[in-house]
């Protein structure tokens, strides 16, 4: 099988640590953390993705705005100049331990601050990243 995340979420399962939106949006992460570390492969899709998906029977699910879209955006120019390469809609990627270790480096370092400017999250997440990755879902398998 494979994964579905937008360009942002490819980033946020960097310093994922258990936390989010609600109790069936975290143990649907979970699970997705729980696959990604197993190996299984990350197709990036345009749009809500598998961690979307608990939070699209709401009514008007931010997943569909223009300011998740344009994170999106900034996701994957980011991401593209941290891998050396374009990262396109449709393209497979798997995090093993070396490509993890270079993206949370990344993160670290402070290449992707643009692409997460506005997320409530950041804080959170900056936290995560200059404590050592101390929690995170996501290991390399």
């Amino acid at each position: 099988m494979t994964v579905n995340l937008r360009p942002h979420h490819l980033l946020c399962i960097l310093t994922y640590v258990g936390k989010g939106y609600s109790p069936a949006f975290v143990a649907n992460y979970d699970r997705i953390a729980e696959r990604i570390s197993g190996g299984e492969d990350i197709r990036l899709v345009a749009g809500p993705d598998d961690i979307c998906a608990p939070l699209l029977d709401g009514a008007d699910p931010h997943c569909h705005g223009e300011s998740v879209s344009m994170r999106d955006a900034s996701a994957a120019e980011s991401l593209s100049k941290a891998v050396g390469h374009p990262l396109r809609t449709g393209e497979t990627v798997r995090l093993g331990a070396l490509a993890l270790a270079r993206l949370r480096s990344a993160y670290a370092n402070g290449q992707f601050i643009g692409a997460c400017a506005g997320c409530s999250w950041t804080s959170l997440c900056t936290a995560i990243s200059t404590g050592g990755y101390d929690g995170v879902r996501v290991r390399a398998g």
